[in-house]
């Protein structure tokens, strides 16, 4: 579980920490969350709370430099088909959308 967390959320806000340092006014920064952290998904608790996490962590980092005119913003995409979901009952990819 921790591992997720490192990997999927920590790892965002360490790197957007440090590199604010250098952002630009007028900068862009942008993040990968998933359509599970919307909506939450059949057998990924630790999984869709990361991504919740970072969809939180971009609108109020969105707020705080916005007076920088630093846009942040959070790309969640949906389910690719693949070998990982297709062990997903159907009923449960379908609810999120």
């Amino acid at each position: 579980m921790n591992a997720v967390i490192n990997v999927n959320l920590t790892s965002v806000f360490n790197v957007t920490n440090n590199i604010l340092n250098i952002m630009p006014d007028g900068g862009r920064i942008i993040s990968l969350s998933s359509i599970v952290g919307m909506g939450g998904n059949f057998g990924q608790c630790n999984y869709s709370a990361t991504k919740a996490g970072i969809i939180g962590f971009t609108k109020s980092l969105s707020k705080e430099l916005a007076r920088n005119k630093i846009t942040v913003n959070a790309v969640a995409p949906g389910f690719i088909k693949s070998p990982m979901t297709d062990k997903i009952p159907i009923i449960m990819t379908r609810t999120i959308a």
